[in-house]
C-alpha cells in the first residue's frame, strides 16, 4: 500500500506557512494522543502519521526534499539522495522540540526544568467578586473595604506545608525531578510523577493546622481604590490579591468586576451623559434660562432661545463623566421634550383660543410648507 502524502495527512498545502504546519500538527497531534485515546489503535495509527509528517515538513532541507521527490526522498537509492531518513529519531532532536513545545503543559513536561512547572502549578487560584456602585461613585471613584475569603499563607509554617523542624524527603519515585518517564511504542513520554504531584519531595511531618497544603482559609477586609471614571463592565485587577499559592507558590490575583447602577436622571455613553429636559410650551415659544443638574452635584444654567423644538439639543462641555486614567472630561447632551398641558384651566382655554384667532398659519415655515404640499397632493389626485 503507497504512503499517504504528507500534505493530505496535515490538510496543509505546499504553499503552507511554517506556523500554519505548525498549527495543523497541534490540532492533530491533540486530538489524537494516545492518553487521549487510550486502546483506540485507529487514534494511535493517525497521531503516528501526523508526527511522522510533520518531522518533515517543519525541516526546511527534509521538505524541499520531499517536495522533489515525495516518499523516496527517504528510501535511500530510490530516486532521492542518498543515506535515507530513519524516524527512529523520534525520541531526540526536532521530534523532542516538537513534542515539549505542544505537550509540555498537557503531561507535566518541557524544557523549562521541573521547578518553573512546580512554580506555575503551585500558584494560587484567581478571585473574583462583584461590586456595584452608584453613577455619581463612578464619577468621584471611592476607596471601598469588601469582605473577602480567602487561602492565606500558613503562619505557623511559613507556606512550606511541613511542620516546624521538620523537612521534606526527595520522592523516591522521581528522584527529586518531579518527572517520571514511560515508553509507550517507540515514544517515551515524559509524565508528572504521580506520587509526589510533580514536586520532587514528600513531607514526612505535614503541617496540622493547614494539612500540608500551605495556606489556611481565612476571611478578612480589603481596602480597594475604585478610581474615577469606571464604566459598567469595568474590570480591576488586583495582583497578588488572590489565594495563597500551594506550598508557598505565589499568589493568585483578585479581580473585581464593577456594576453601574441606573441612574434617575443622567443616562451614560461611554464619557458622555444625556438627559431629556421637559419644557412648557411657554418657555418653548418666549425662550428661557433654565438651571439643570449636573452629575458633580452642581447647577448649570441653560438658556434656551425663543421658538425651540422638541429635540433641540444642548451641549454642556466637560460636564459628563471623568475619562479612566485621564484628566478629561466628556460633555452633557440635553435634549428638549416640550411639554403640551393635557388639562387647562377656563382662563387659559380663552388666552389659546384669543391667541389661535391672532395666529397666522402662513408665519409657520413648516406649516405653511405642509399646506403647500398637502394642496398639491390633492390636486394631483383629483
Amino acid at each position: 500500500m503507497s504512503k499517504k502524502d504528507y500534505y493530505d495527512i496535515l490538510g496543509v498545502t505546499k504553499s503552507s506557512s511554517p506556523e500554519e504546519i505548525k498549527k495543523a500538527y497541534r490540532k492533530l497531534a491533540m486530538k489524537y494522543h494516545p492518553d487521549r485515546n487510550q486502546g483506540d489503535k485507529t487514534a494511535e495509527t493517525k497521531f503516528k502519521e501526523a508526527s511522522e509528517a510533520y518531522q518533515v515538513l517543519s525541516d526546511p532541507k527534509k521538505k524541499s526534499s520531499y517536495d522533489q521527490f515525495g516518499h523516496s526522498a527517504f528510501e535511500g537509492g530510490q530516486g532521492g539522495p542518498a543515506g535515507g531518513f530513519d524516524f527512529g529519531g523520534f525520541e531526540s532532536g526536532a521530534f523532542s522540540d516538537i513534542f515539549d513545545d505542544f505537550f509540555g503543559d498537557f503531561m507535566g513536561s518541557g524544557r523549562g526544568g521541573g521547578r518553573s512547572k512546580k512554580s506555575r502549578s503551585n500558584r494560587g487560584s484567581d478571585l473574583k467578586i462583584n461590586l456595584e456602585i452608584s453613577l455619581e461613585e463612578a464619577y468621584l471613584g471611592k476607596k471601598q473595604t469588601i469582605n473577602l475569603s480567602s487561602n492565606e499563607k500558613c503562619e505557623k509554617c511559613s507556606g512550606s506545608g511541613a511542620e516546624p523542624g521538620s523537612k521534606p524527603k526527595t520522592c523516591s519515585t522521581c528522584e527529586g525531578h518531579g518527572k517520571v518517564r514511560t515508553r509507550q511504542g517507540f515514544f517515551t513520554l515524559q509524565q508528572t510523577c504521580p506520587d509526589c504531584g510533580g514536586e520532587g519531595e514528600m513531607l514526612s511531618n505535614p503541617c496540622k493546622d493547614c494539612k500540608g497544603s500551605g495556606a489556611v482559609k481565612t476571611k478578612k477586609n480589603l481596602s480597594i481604590q475604585i478610581p474615577k471614571g469606571v464604566d459598567d463592565g469595568t474590570q480591576i485587577r488586583l495582583s497578588g490579591k488572590g489565594d495563597a499559592g500551594y506550598r508557598g507558590g505565589s499568589n493568585g490575583d483578585l479581580y473585581v468586576f464593577i456594576t453601574v447602577q441606573k441612574h434617575k436622571i443622567f443616562q451614560r455613553s461611554e464619557e458622555n451623559l444625556y438627559f431629556k429636559l421637559p419644557i412648557s410650551m411657554v418657555d418653548a415659544a418666549l425662550g428661557a434660562e433654565i438651571e439643570v443638574p449636573t452629575i458633580d452635584g452642581g447647577k448649570s444654567k441653560v438658556k434656551i432661545p425663543a421658538g425651540t423644538q422638541s429635540g433641540k439639543q444642548f451641549r454642556l462641555k466637560e460636564k459628563g463623566m471623568p475619562i479612566l486614567r485621564e484628566s478629561n472630561y466628556g460633555d452633557l447632551y440635553l435634549e428638549t421634550n416640550v411639554i403640551i398641558p393635557d388639562s387647562l384651566s377656563k382662563e387659559q382655554k380663552e388666552l389659546l383660543e384669543k391667541f389661535k384667532s391672532l395666529e397666522d398659519s402662513n408665519s409657520n415655515s413648516e406649516i405653511k410648507s405642509f399646506i403647500n404640499k398637502a394642496k398639491k397632493f390633492w390636486e394631483n389626485i383629483n
